[in-house]
């Protein structure tokens, strides 16, 4: 880090030993996992310094908008439309979830049964290590999932910033209705919140950004699909992850600047695996800062990692907002439009998600695909013999994984992702 951030992070009210051992470890892990890896772009050295960063610079950053009378809105989820925060001059940021942190605070009010990104939500909030949510002014969850659900109740009865709104269930024109009342009354609770009306002018405003941020993205998805690969999928999510965190114009800007060097990149025949190693789209569940675990071993076996079908990936950043409505009704109708088309696992039916899938695997010339599930998140688990059965049907070779994430298991991960990664080899 640039600077000692103990004051900034004891003023936030941080278990500041705790605080401390969490970084030493995301430290190290970082350096193996990332800086490590062979012939990486140079681009990719601003997303190692937002990481150096994410718990000082960018909280710094956090604070010095809120002294200046903008709001932090916190969230869980890409069903939040970051479109309404942007345009009532907040600043949206994702929380801590990704690692294993106290479980035994986490288990204290939780099931041990549950999913372990709600459980490492808990774990960081209750062991008082996550900046971001020591930070906010407002933390939106969202019921997806019957966790989730009943998760928000428990922590709403703990915190008197939790904002919580409903979603479908299904794709019908009441699904829509109900999308769009609580869009509606999100937008009036950010109002509420921050002081500020929601115009037609600021609403564009808002969304000139976010769709800009997702074409970048969108830009970038399309490099991965040449051979070589000219960025490592370990890389790839990164920058899907730190799109969480980081300011959308900066990042935006940076993710271009990256882009512009794996055109020359692409131009010059350099990769970072060999032409033709085994190419792999991961599917499936999010993950969050740092669940890392999977790609490492996928890539460290030799194959590479050319696409994600995940909310930390192409299924949440994909499609922009129109954003050429003239009325605000217009653009609640817009918003819904596109973040309906997100084909979540909590959907039934969701045919969209398998069609998606397929597109994906075609678009990056994945020769499998890997669907990832964490240990008890039932609408993924569920929906991954479906799409297992359809993928190997169309002849596609494709492994199921469930796991959480603790490292107990990585041996038997290792033999399994090898196993497949040779039968993609034949």
């Amino acid at each position: 880090m640039s600077k000692d951030y103990h004051p900034m992070w004891e003023s936030l009210g941080l278990d500041l030993d705790a605080h401390d051992a969490l970084l030493d470890f995301l430290g190290s892990y970082y350096a193996d996992t990332f800086v490590a890896q062979p012939n990486r772009p140079a681009a990719m050295g601003y997303f190692d310094f937002v990481m150096s960063e994410v718990h000082g610079l960018r909280i710094e950053e956090l604070l010095a908008a809120k002294a200046e009378g903008r709001k932090v809105i916190a969230t869980f989820c890409t069903y939040v439309p970051e479109e309404l925060i942007l345009a009532l001059d907040g600043v949206m940021v994702g929380l801590c979830a990704g690692a294993s942190f106290a479980p035994e605070l986490a288990e204290a009010v939780l099931p041990r049964t549950l999913c372990p990104l709600i459980k490492g939500f808990f774990g960081f909030a209750l062991g008082r290590v996550c900046p971001y949510l020591a930070a906010s002014d407002l933390v939106v969850g969202e019921n997806t999932c019957d966790g989730k659900k009943k998760a928000w109740e428990i922590y709403g009865d703990m915190s008197e910033r939790m904002v919580v709104f409903d979603l479908p269930q299904t794709k019908s024109s009441a699904s829509r209705a109900l999308l769009r009342g609580e869009y509606a009354a999100f937008a009036r609770r950010l109002e509420e919140a921050t002081g500020k009306t929601l115009t037609v002018a600021a609403f564009r405003r808002g969304a000139a950004i976010v769709n800009a941020k997702r074409e970048a993205l969108a830009r970038l998805a399309r490099l991965r699909a040449a051979d070589p690969a000219p960025l490592s999928g370990l890389d790839g999510l990164l920058v899907n992850q730190i799109a969480f965190y980081d300011d959308p114009v900066r990042f935006t800007t940076q993710v271009h600047a990256l882009c512009d060097e794996l055109e020359q990149r692409i131009a010059a025949g350099v990769g970072v695996a060999r032409r033709g190693a085994p190419r792999v789209l991961v599917s499936g569940c999010p993950m969050a800062v740092p669940n890392w675990k999977v790609p490492t071993l996928v890539e460290r076996a030799g194959a590479v990692i050319v696409g994600e079908e995940s909310c930390v990936g192409e299924r949440g950043q994909r499609n922009t907002v129109d954003a050429s409505a003239d009325t605000l009704d217009g653009a609640l109708d817009a918003l819904v439009d596109r973040y309906l088309g997100i084909d979540c696992a909590i959907f039934t039916p969701n045919r969209s998600r398998l069609d998606h899938i397929g597109e994906m695997r075609a678009a990056y010339n994945a020769h499998g695909v890997l669907h990832y599930g964490l240990q008890f998140c039932q609408p993924y688990l569920m929906e991954a013999g479906p799409v297992e059965k359809a993928l190997e049907g169309d002849g596609v070779p494709t492994l199921r994984v469930e796991t959480d994430y603790g490292q107990e298991d990585v041996g038997q991960l290792q033999t399994r992702i090898e196993a497949f990664i040779e039968r993609l080899e034949g």
